[in-house]
C-alpha cells in the first residue's frame, strides 16, 4: 500500500494489517512521525511530539509481533494515536494550552493512559487544545494556531482541535479527546470526522475528581464509526469511586456498528430556540439525512427544538467557575479566559449552587421532551468552521455571544448527559466539511453508534482527503 494511503487508513484496518504482519508497528509509527515533522509546522496539530518514546515503543511491539499469536494481541496493537494536551502523560510536557507551561513535565499519567497502552496503541504525542480547553477554536497565545487541513485559513475547532487537525491530515490513525460543550463533536464537524460524546458515566475521570458536574467526558475521535466505537470500547468502564457510572453494555460498541438497527422513531430539529435555524448548508445536511433515514425504514417527525433560554446562564457560570478554580495565574491567561475568570470571581457560592441546580432542572426537561424518540437528528453547529482569528478583535462579550450562537446544538446534551455523535455528510461550496449530530436516549450509546454506522455505510461514504501543502 502506498504510504499516503496507509496514513489515511482506518485504525481498525491498520490493526488488522499489523496482526497479519503486512506492516509493522515501527513502519507505521515512522510514517506518522515523518508526516508530523513535515506538516505540523503548517497545521499546529501537536504541542509535543513524543518521537523517541514512540519509536522505542513501536520497536518493542515490532519485536513482540514476531513471536506472538495474532489472536492474543490487544485490539489496537501497534496503531499510532494522539492524546489531547489536557490529559497528562508521566514524563511528558502537559501545558493545557498555556504557553508559560510548555515545559511543565507531568508527574503522573491521567487515568485513561493505562487503558490506551493496554489496548496496544503507540502514543505519538500531545495534540493542541484551546487554553484550558475553554474555547471552540484552538488558537492559544504562544502556540501556532491549529488549522483545518481542508482549508488552512479556517479553524479545526476546539477544544480538541489538535486531535481533529492531526487525524484529518493523516498525522495519526485515531485521536483521543474530550467534550464539555461540543469539544469533540465540533472539531469532528469542522474536519470531516466522527466524534462521539459518550453518555455521562460511560468513561471514568479517575483518578482525579470531576469538576464540571457531569458536563464533560473523555471520548473518541475516529476516521470511521467503527473506529470510534472500538475506541470507546477501550475507554469505557467503571473505576471504583466514580461519581457517575453505567453498567457495561451487553455487547461491545463495535458489535453494535455491525448490526442494522430496527426501525427507529427519530425526531428532527434544524436549529435551537431562541436562536432559530442553522445556516442553509447545515440545515440542508439535516434534511438530506432525514430523507435518507426515512428511505431506510425509520419513522421521522419534526420536534420542538431544545430551548437554550434557561440553559445559557447556568452553563456559562459552571464553565467560568472551573477556570477560576484551575489555580492558573491571571497574567498567563488569554483575553477570553481572563474575562471569564474575572466574572467567576464575582459569583458567590450560593449563586454557583443555584446554577448547578438549574442545570439539573433544565437537563430533566431536555430528556423528558425527547423521551418518546430513540434518536434525535440535529445540526452539530449552526454554521461551518470560522476563519482563524475571526473574532480576535471583538470585545469579550461579543465573542461569548458568537460562541453561543455557533455551538448552540451541542451544550444541551452535555447538560443532559445523553450520548451524541457527529458524523460527516459532505462539504460546503467553499470546501469546508459539514455534518450532522445524532443524540440518543440516556445510556443508549449502542443505538447511537448503530444508526451512525448504518448512515455511514449507506449514505456517507466520502473517503476524500485534504490537499495538503509541502507534499502532504
Amino acid at each position: 500500500m502506498e504510504k499516503t494511503d496507509l496514513a489515511f487508513t482506518p485504525a481498525l484496518e491498520q490493526a488488522r494489517l499489523v496482526r497479519h504482519k503486512a506492516i509493522s508497528p515501527l513502519e507505521l509509527t515512522a510514517l506518522y512521525l515523518e508526516r508530523i515533522e513535515r506538516l505540523n509546522p503548517i497545521l499546529g496539530s501537536y504541542f509535543t511530539v513524543m518521537g523517541e518514546a514512540a519509536i522505542a515503543d513501536a520497536t518493542d511491539k515490532t519485536e513482540q509481533l514476531a513471536t506472538s499469536d495474532p489472536a492474543d494481541l490487544p485490539p489496537f496493537f501497534g496503531v499510532p494515536l494522539s492524546v489531547k494536551d489536557l490529559n497528562p502523560i508521566s514524563g511528558v510536557p502537559c501545558s493545557y494550552g498555556i504557553a508559560a507551561a510548555k515545559n511543565r513535565i507531568a508527574e503522573k499519567d491521567d487515568g485513561l493512559i493505562p487503558r490506551l497502552r493496554d489496548a496496544g496503541f503507540v502514543i505519538l504525542g500531545k495534540t493542541a487544545t484551546s487554553q484550558l480547553g475553554s474555547l471552540p477554536y484552538t488558537e492559544p497565545p504562544g502556540f501556532l494556531p491549529t488549522r483545518n487541513p481542508w482549508h488552512l485559513d479556517y479553524t479545526a475547532g476546539g477544544s480538541t482541535g489538535g486531535g481533529a487537525s492531526a487525524l484529518a491530515a493523516g498525522l495519526c490513525a485515531i485521536a483521543q479527546g474530550s467534550d464539555g460543550g461540543g469539544s469533540l463533536r465540533g472539531p469532528a464537524f469542522c474536519c470531516g470526522l466522527v466524534g462521539m460524546k459518550p453518555s455521562r458515566g460511560r468513561v471514568s475521570f479517575a483518578p482525579v475528581g470531576e469538576r464540571l458536574h457531569g458536563l464533560a467526558t473523555n471520548g473518541p475521535l475516529g476516521r470511521t464509526v467503527a473506529d470510534t466505537a472500538a475506541f470507546l470500547d477501550v475507554m469505557a468502564g467503571y473505576v471504583t469511586g466514580d461519581p457517575y457510572w453505567l453498567p457495561p453494555p451487553e455487547t461491545s460498541f463495535l458489535t453494535a456498528t455491525q448490526i442494522d438497527p430496527p426501525a427507529l422513531k427519530i425526531g428532527v430539529i434544524t436549529g435551537v430556540r431562541p436562536i432559530g435555524d442553522a445556516d442553509a448548508d447545515c440545515k440542508q445536511a439535516v434534511l438530506d439525512t432525514a430523507h435518507h433515514l426515512e428511505s431506510l425504514g425509520h419513522h421521522l417527525e419534526p420536534v420542538t427544538p431544545p430551548d437554550l433560554s434557561e440553559l445559557i446562564e447556568p452553563f456559562t457560570i459552571a464553565w467560568q467557575c472551573v477556570l477560576a478554580e484551575a489555580n492558573v495565574p491571571f497574567f498567563v491567561m488569554e483575553k477570553m479566559n481572563r474575562w471569564l475568570w474575572w466574572r467567576a470571581c464575582q459569583i458567590r457560592s450560593g449563586k454557583y449552587l443555584r446554577a448547578v441546580t438549574k442545570l439539573q432542572v433544565v437537563s430533566r426537561k431536555i430528556v423528558a421532551q425527547l423521551q418518546d424518540y430513540d434518536i434525535l437528528l440535529a445540526p452539530v453547529y449552526m454554521r461551518p468552521a470560522i476563519r482563524i482569528g475571526e473574532w480576535q478583535s471583538l470585545r469579550c462579550q461579543q465573542i461569548l455571544d458568537n460562541i453561543i450562537n455557533w455551538i448552540a446544538p451541542c451544550p444541551p446534551f452535555n447538560a443532559s448527559g445523553q450520548p451524541a455523535i457527529a458524523i460527516p455528510t459532505g462539504f460546503t461550496s467553499s470546501g469546508l466539511p459539514i455534518g450532522v449530530q445524532l443524540i440518543g436516549r440516556p445510556a443508549a450509546d449502542d443505538t447511537v453508534l448503530a444508526i451512525a454506522a448504518q448512515l455511514e455505510q449507506t449514505f456517507f461514504q466520502n473517503r476524500d482527503r485534504p490537499a495538503l501543502p509541502n507534499g502532504g
